[in-house]
């Protein structure tokens, strides 16, 4: 089944394909593959076990895509019970429990290197069921289940210990917890034999079963394009440093912050994202910064001129302490002089503040834009929002005041960021706004999703549609914006232990703020887990890779009739709701282009 399919536990797999793909150089094309048992053949409590063995794939030339790094599995977990967490599997042999009644997805990625030879591509995915036995024996539990077991045991002894300083109302909570989990652990199936009611339950014949599986063929076309290895379109992205802190127990300033500000750092450029750290402060202001490290540290340059950063934040560092000292501002100059002077400094820019809803506000933004601009008169400051300031009424409607924001905040901002939310469905409105902005001065339009917009309109949100999610890069192309943001990658609820469960934050829609887990959770891997949204988000940064192909041959508006003509996207309600129109918009580019 398609990347764009969201499958629960319920979905019945349709029949056997042969899985076949298509996919430039530098890019990632990723599958489903759906497992649902029929009968059981296992101990009391599973289905049975199988093991899923890949292959490298070849082409006829010789040439490869290995197995563990070209090509990747990944089982699809539920969050709050949406498919949405791909927790990565052993290759090239992963061995996995399947349910009665349940259906199990594992996502297949494909990422073709840049120096890829183009041609076709052949490996073999065989599926076999193991032996009773083999099934039963606690060594072959696979490292997903044992390491979910090791988890919820080792978050009933943090919940537990230490008692002092607790209250008793606290107590009581933490013994109901506990109780919960173990009495949930004792009655899985893991345990089900060792259960005082424990039925028979009918197995197939272990003779029937020794040389039962099933070969899935993959064929790859890696066709002669590479998507730039920097983006076309900025997608800026923060990532919380006050969760690391807190959930990795790091302290600010020390090595093991750096380490993993950096591990995130390097992991999120594979999602063709331009990261940038941000910590929040009073009224919205935001410190946000791509290098954790200062401009004249050997690090810097390296962060800085990474070829996958399509634009980088430079840290105003005076934003949350409110002060404005003469050190403060020694030390922005010295940050501004050095990296004004840089090759990479054209993707500079600096955000300052979120969403400013007064005229207060207002000034601050343009204060600190003057002293920044006091150094560099061509640095660019971005600026979200979604209405004018509320305190002053100098136009005659809500959307007027919203679309004269550029009036207020020139020369000040070069880069206004507007939501999705304020347009709804109504597309026209995007010439009113981009009529205020003035290119040729260097002024950009950009576009951002949060809590809204809401369905059917594209976003993020956890339970949307697949191609809902894959949509809002279809939106922003449409629409003509040269950047996207997106406010935060990991911003769930606080906690103070790398495994402890996942909780999204109260008064948001699930999944906003949030496009990865830690690996913590499902694994002892330190690595983090993608959601299935960060990938179609990466798809949908792809796609406009492809739709700029398409426009250098045949003009901006031959792309977006390419959209409308394959019903890839129409409009904020009106895009593909299955993955058909997705595929036929990409086999069209390529029979075209590829020559």
């Amino acid at each position: 089944m398609p990347s764009t399919a969201n499958i629960g536990q319920q979905e019945i797999p349709r029949p056997l394909e042969n899985i076949s793909l298509l996919a430039a150089r530098n890019e990632k094309e990723s599958v489903q593959i759906v497992l649902r048992p029929k009968v059981s053949w296992a101990c009391s409590g599973i289905a049975g076990a199988i093991q899923m063995h890949c292959t490298d794939l070849c082409s006829s030339s010789g040439d490869r895509l290995a197995v563990g790094q070209s090509l990747t599995l990944r089982r699809v977990v539920p969050i709050l019970g949406v498919p949405d967490a791909l927790v990565p599997l052993d290759l090239p042999v992963s061995q996995i429990n399947l349910l009665p009644g349940e259906t199990t997805a594992i996502w297949l990625s494909v990422d073709v290197p840049p120096g890829q030879p183009p041609g076709q591509y052949e490996g073999v995915v065989s599926i076999s069921a193991l032996k009773r036995e083999l099934g039963c024996t606690s060594q072959s539990m696979p490292k997903l289940e044992k390491s979910e077991l090791y988890r919820e045991l080792k978050s009933c002894l943090d919940s537990i210990d230490p008692v002092d300083r607790r209250t008793m109302d606290e107590l009581v909570e933490r013994e109901k917890y506990t109780t919960s989990v173990l009495r949930r652990i004792l009655f899985s199936p893991m345990f089900h034999e060792f259960s005082s009611d424990n039925g028979s339950t009918e197995m197939m014949d272990e003779d029937a079963l020794t040389n039962l599986s099933v070969l899935l063929k993959i064929s790859v076309t890696v066709w002669d394009f590479t998507l730039p290895i920097t983006p076309s379109l900025p997608a800026v992205i923060g990532i919380s440093e006050t969760v690391i802190e807190d959930r990795f127990r790091v302290e600010h300033g020390t090595d093991g912050w750096f380490d993993a500000l950096d591990q995130h750092f390097r992991w999120l450029l594979h999602y063709r994202i331009s990261p940038f750290f941000c910590r929040w402060g009073d009224s919205m202001r935001v410190l946000a910064y791509t290098c954790p490290w200062r401009a004249d540290h050997p690090k810097s340059d390296e962060y800085y001129s990474n070829l996958r950063l399509a634009a980088y934040a430079v840290p105003y560092y005076p934003i949350l302490s409110g002060s404005n000292s003469d050190a403060e501002k020694d030390s922005l100059r010295k940050e501004v002089e050095i990296l004004k002077n840089k090759a990479h400094w054209g993707k500079a820019y600096f955000y300052l503040w979120d969403e400013p809803l007064n005229a207060e506000q207002y000034e601050v933004i343009r204060s600190m834009s003057r002293e920044i601009r006091t150094y560099a008169p061509d640095a660019r400051v971005l600026t979200t929002y979604y209405c004018g300031p509320s305190d002053v009424h100098y136009a005659p409607s809500t959307f007027e005041a919203f679309v004269k924001v550029p009036n207020l905040l020139r020369p000040h901002t070069q880069i206004f960021c507007t939501s999705e939310w304020v347009l709804g469905a109504r597309e026209d409105l995007v010439k009113d706004i981009t009529a205020e902005l003035r290119p040729e001065n260097g002024e950009e339009w950009w576009t951002y999703v949060c809590m809204g917009p809401t369905d059917p309109h594209p976003n993020l949100h956890l339970g949307m549609r697949g191609t809902q999610h894959r949509a809002v890069m279809w939106r922003v192309w449409k629409e003509g914006g040269t950047g996207f943001l997106y406010w935060g990658a990991n911003c769930y609820e606080k906690a103070t232990v790398p495994s402890a469960e996942i909780r999204f934050r109260r008064g948001l829609p699930p999944g906003d703020g949030v496009l990865f887990y830690p690996g913590e959770v499902f694994s002892s891997s330190h690595e983090p887990v993608a959601s299935a949204r960060l990938e179609r988000l990466l798809s949908g940064l792809q796609d406009i890779e492809y739709l700029k192909l398409y426009s250098s041959r045949y003009g901006r508006e031959g792309s977006i009739a390419l959209l409308e003509k394959t019903g890839v996207y129409l409009g904020p309600e009106r895009y593909a709701a299955d993955h058909l129109p997705v595929d036929l918009m990409r086999a069209e580019i390529y029979h075209t282009c590829h020559s």
